[in-house]
């Protein structure tokens, strides 16, 4: 019967003891904090990576119909892939991936129909200086309708519209969170400034 009682009370003094160890407590809060920690860490990087270089996708945008509408007339395509240059360096420093851009101008009849008359593409990759131009995808080709791509406060009848387009793939760095990357892209409209319209490769022949 004593064996017993010493049995239960030393049993009972062990959890007691083992209750009030605090050795290595914390060693374990830290290993069960650190993965949260890592992916919070890791995770405000790649966003406010990606929220920048999508801020930067915007304003390549902007300034490719902004620089476009300011051309006196007419443009070349010398007079675009400088302009190509100029605006999709702006993604610097994230120029790792290429950065593809289009510009057009756009036609909206007395029906506030909108029509492409004529459309530039233009692509930059890492290390270049200068934007490589090449041809529009086949929805911002010339002659194309886009009636219902144009916002319906711009569909003003007998107007011109520079349009740009912009795509940038953003791939984090650390890929701790974005396991694969994200295509950005954004739009942009100008009105043509010192003439009623800009023509490219003799088209239109007169505004």
């Amino acid at each position: 019967m004593q064996a017993i009682v010493k049995f239960l009370r030393d049993g009972r003094m062990s959890a007691s003891e083992f209750l009030a160890d605090s050795r290595a407590l914390a060693a374990t809060e830290f290993a069960m904090i650190v993965p949260l920690m890592l992916v919070t860490f890791f995770g405000t990087v790649e966003l406010s990576s990606g929220v920048a270089i999508d801020r930067k996708v915007t304003l390549i945008a902007r300034t490719l119909s902004d620089l476009t509408s300011q051309s006196a007339g007419t443009v070349t395509d010398a007079n675009l892939q400088n302009t190509f240059t100029a605006s999709i360096s702006i993604v610097a420093p994230y120029d790792d991936t290429p950065v593809s851009g289009t510009i057009a101008q756009i036609y909206i009849d007395a029906n506030s129909k909108a029509v492409i008359q004529w459309s530039k593409s233009a692509i930059i990759t890492s290390g270049a200086t200068q934007a490589t131009l090449t041809a529009p995808p086949p929805a911002l080709a010339a002659n194309t309708t886009v009636t219902t791509m144009i916002p319906p406060t711009l569909l003003i009848p007998s107007t011109y519209l520079i349009f740009s387009q912009v795509s940038y793939t953003y791939t984090p760095s650390v890929k701790f969170v974005l396991k694969t990357g994200i295509t950005l892209s954004d739009v942009s409209y100008t009105r043509p400034r010192q003439a009623a319209c800009i023509a490219y490769g003799g088209v239109p022949t007169a505004c």
